[in-house]
């Protein structure tokens, strides 16, 4: 999807205006996209921490196990001298939206992923049996609810 570097880039263009952790990130790819796509959190977290290592991102507050990020001013004047390669793999993202029809169920497409996404993060690091059985019930209670629709 991106070329080298540019997930870095889109990164930086998407903190330039406010602090964002990983998964807020995800999202906000996949919202450019309509949903098209959305990267995986084994691609954005590893570029997040080698964005802290550069000095261009610094953590700046902490959620439970979510780290929200901004840019440092080493980043801001990377994102400014690149800003031409950034504007472009953003307007790249924005032009995988879908064409009317499909776009009906982006909605739905995106909460999927987002489903997803928080099922990985919360399930990775061997969670608690009682915190699987959790999780398979309001799988089956959203899934008896959607089939009732």
């Amino acid at each position: 999807m991106f070329d080298s570097g540019e997930l870095r880039l889109v990164l930086l263009h998407l903190m330039e205006a406010q602090s964002r952790h990983g998964y807020d990130l995800i999202r906000e790819i996949e919202t450019l996209t309509g949903g098209a796509y959305a990267p995986s959190p084994g691609i954005v977290y590893p570029t997040l921490t080698m964005l802290e290592e550069l000095g261009q991102i610094e953590a700046v507050t902490s959620e439970g196990a979510k780290r929200a990020f901004t840019l440092t001013a080493d980043g801001r004047a990377h994102l400014a001298e690149h800003r031409a390669a950034a504007d472009s793999a953003v307007k790249r993202l924005e032009a995988l939206r879908p064409e009317i029809g499909r776009s009906e169920a982006t909605p739905v497409l995106r909460a999927m992923a987002n489903l997803r996404t928080v099922i990985e993060q919360r399930l990775s690091g061997g969670p608690e049996k009682e915190t699987l059985f959790a999780v398979a019930d309001l799988l089956d209670e959203a899934a008896r609810k959607i089939e009732r629709l």
